[in-house]
């Protein structure tokens, strides 16, 4: 299913999209992406028809690629949830690598609605579904493209 753009003007104006979890097609993921042209600012949560209330804030990462290691990015927790930590923190690392931009990343994605529980399964389509996302908002001509 195609993401839905709720908003998108140009510049550095946050781009919002939701799309649904992967295995879960009631769950959506909504994303709000900011691009400051030098880097990238994300935030990812969940949220589930039956379940109105707001999420946690999750964790906040921030990652940069290694101009003399591209393979080797670094990264930094500024704020830590124990429950996706490392979600958050692969996550930004593979967009910084793949923008070749700084990334500032938060999330409070919950996999519990998804039709296992949240399986690594889940959590790997999740993330690939996320990543997949991004990188079709960053092309060029695209919505917010340069």
């Amino acid at each position: 299913m195609a993401p839905v753009v709720t908003n998108g003007d140009e510049g550095s104006k946050p781009l919002e999209v939701s799309f649904p979890l992967p295995r879960a097609p009631q769950t959506n993921i909504h994303l709000q992406l900011t691009d400051n042209r030098t880097c990238l600012l994300l935030f990812f949560t969940t949220t589930m028809p039956e379940s109105p209330s707001t999420a946690s804030m999750g964790s906040f990462v921030y990652a940069m690629p290694n101009t003399t290691s591209p393979s080797n990015v670094l990264s930094t927790p500024l704020y830590t949830h124990s429950s996706n930590i490392d979600f958050t923190t692969r996550l930004a690392k593979v967009l910084a690598r793949r923008t070749s931009k700084p990334v500032y990343l938060g999330n409070s994605i919950s996999f519990a609605s998804a039709g296992l529980g949240g399986t690594v399964e889940e959590e790997v389509e999740g993330f690939r579904r996320c990543v997949e996302v991004v990188m079709k908002l960053l092309e060029p001509g695209h919505i917010n493209g340069q």
